[in-house]
């Protein structure tokens, strides 16, 4: 029998504390028998939380570690001060062969920088990446699933030439792993479809990728397009990709807003949301990220997965799924074969 994947549980520092990422790395060793859960934190707590809910115990594991960085805090000074924070732990843990991915919904920026510190990056690879998945429009039956990827939304804000190659590549084989996409649609975010559209470090980009070989490169798609499925891997920097991410969740809860609204202020608009009622059924399920998990980093040597700081127990579940999945799959041999030499 091949040993369980070990995926380490940050358990502390979600919106909703300690309690739903247990009960999601509970759900995900019941669900998925080839997965040991390690889980990370405040042990008193933990072992609280593990009596109250169904579990697999032979599959479930506790480390504590006595701390954990908050939301609020900045995330350099924080690690230095709390070297033994839940997140920091998880992440040595990985590199120290105990577990092979590390989950968390808390501070973003310290779990990066977590695993910059604990991690090695890919040989070339310059800068880690992270990536987030968003719902799209599905056309003509092109697309293998409605979610599209883009990368990088925030690790890496200034990103050169060579940065978005890697990008590419990097997205292109999580898609592949992920998705089970054997031939993903790649594109650059500019201004203009056009060669020669966008800042100088973008038309680099562009004539690199076009001669990169083992890449189905798309060439350039605007804003306009990232919601209607044209790539399904959509590379940019890091300040302009945390933008689009942004603006996408806003748009989203802006429709959900004004649905509301209508509901409740007319009869006739009530009747009219009725009709549209399995459209807006099928929005809000392409649009649930619980479904997906979180944000994967790319670009080191092992896996880190970013749930949302409001996860609850289904996508910590769901985000356990995913790296399970990327560490059998051997993510990061395929993205160093991938990449150019």
């Amino acid at each position: 029998m091949p040993r369980p994947i070990t995926i380490a549980f940050d358990v502390m520092g979600s919106d909703h504390g300690p309690s739903e990422v247990v009960k999601g790395a509970a759900r995900l060793t019941l669900e998925s028998p080839g997965i040991h859960a390690l889980l990370v934190g405040d042990g008193d707590e933990i072992r609280k939380a593990l009596e109250e809910i169904r579990h697999s115990g032979e599959r479930v594991s506790v480390h504590h570690a006595p701390r954990f960085i908050t939301m609020e805090e900045k995330p350099s000074a924080a690690l230095q001060e709390k070297p033994d924070a839940s997140v920091a732990v998880a992440a040595r843990l990985v590199r120290e062969g105990e577990a092979d991915a590390v989950v968390s919904a808390g501070n973003t920026g310290a779990g990066v920088l977590a695993c910059a510190r604990h991690f090695q990056l890919i040989p070339g690879v310059r800068r880690a990446a992270l990536a987030a998945v968003y719902p799209t429009q599905q056309e003509h039956g092109e697309k293998h699933d409605p979610f599209s990827l883009i990368l990088d939304v925030g690790a890496t804000v200034d990103a050169t030439p060579d940065d978005l190659v890697a990008f590419a590549v990097m997205g292109a084989q999580y898609s592949k792993v992920i998705s089970k996409n054997p031939d993903p649609k790649v594109a650059l975010l500019s201004n203009g479809v056009e060669p020669q559209k966008g800042p100088p470090r973008v038309v680099e980009a562009h004539q690199k990728l076009a001669a990169l070989k083992g890449i189905r490169f798309s060439g350039n798609v605007e804003g306009v397009d990232i919601p209607k499925g044209r790539a399904d891997v959509i590379v940019t920097d890091g300040f302009v990709g945390n933008v689009c991410l942004k603006m996408l969740e806003g748009v989203a809860e802006t429709v959900v807003d004004i649905a509301r609204y209508a509901y409740k202020s007319k009869l006739r608009w009530r009747a009219g949301l009725a009709m549209l009622s399995s459209g807006i059924k099928r929005l809000k399920s392409i649009t649930d990220w619980e479904q997906y998990g979180g944000a994967p980093v790319l670009g080191f040597d092992q896996l880190f997965i970013k749930a949302h700081g409001r996860s609850k127990s289904k996508a910590i579940a769901n985000a356990g799924k995913v790296a399970a999945k990327a560490v059998s799959a051997n993510l990061a041999a395929a993205i160093r074969e991938g990449l150019p030499r």
